[in-house]
């Protein structure tokens, strides 16, 4: 039995609908934004359309991504980078914590009121059920990391060192980039939620442009925007 499209109850043709969802959450534009852009090509909908569309089907693609992602990696053979930012919601300050591979993919977006040893062992444990054990994980000099994974028994496996953790520095200006365009975040919900989707169209269009030559980061960019659009093609 095959699957149902889950386009089916909308008038508008998948193509749009993806291609507003990748403007939106792929680059630093508002919602006005995309609306605009989308209004040269032909396509009249309001912003509002395109926030709707982006919370109903940016997690289904997102998942969809993670599916084909985690099939093809042997996550265990790689060295994780792990770092946690502040995010400023209502006035107040949560952690978005996130865990980075050695090429640059976002493995993990986990966010929490505190940075506490019991924060970080729930953002450790999320993140090796799905992806296992690395061989090493590169981490800045916070205590809480240290008291989670002598909990898991993972300590001999932790590094911290000047400059060892740029990777995952590196990795949080995209994500800063969104923020901004944004006008930041109302809700701890809709932060899990962006930072999940956002990282993982991150990964298919990630294609570190300055370590490739032109040609091959054209035909990688291509082989991405393929794969977006056959996601849920039914």
């Amino acid at each position: 039995m095959s699957k149902r499209s889950p386009f089916r109850y909308f008038k508008t043709s998948p193509e749009i609908i993806r291609l507003a969802v990748m403007m939106y959450i792929r680059f630093p534009l508002s919602l006005r934004n995309v609306e605009d852009l989308l209004h040269e090509r032909g396509i009249d909908i309001s912003h509002e359309t395109v926030r709707f569309w982006w919370q109903r089907f940016g997690p289904v693609f997102a998942s969809e991504i993670r599916k084909r992602r985690i099939q093809s990696m042997r996550s265990s053979l790689w060295r994780w980078h792990l770092d946690e930012v502040f995010v400023k919601i209502n006035g107040e300050i949560y952690y978005l914590w996130r865990a980075v591979d050695h090429e640059g993919e976002v493995l993990e977006s986990f966010v929490t009121k505190k940075r506490d040893k019991k924060a970080a062992l729930k953002f450790l444990r999320k993140a090796m059920r799905k992806h296992g054990r690395p061989e090493a994980i590169v981490t800045d000099r916070l205590r809480s990391y240290g008291a989670a994974m002598k909990e898991i028994g993972n300590i001999d496996r932790q590094h911290t060192g000047r400059w060892m953790n740029n990777r995952a520095e590196n990795s949080h200006l995209p994500f800063r980039r969104r923020e901004r365009a944004m006008l930041r975040f109302r809700r701890m919900r809709s932060l899990q939620q962006f930072a999940a989707v956002h990282a993982a169209v991150y990964n298919l269009f990630n294609s570190e442009r300055g370590l490739s030559s032109r040609t091959i980061f054209k035909l990688n960019r291509a082989a991405a925007l393929s794969e977006w659009r056959g996601l849920l093609a039914f």
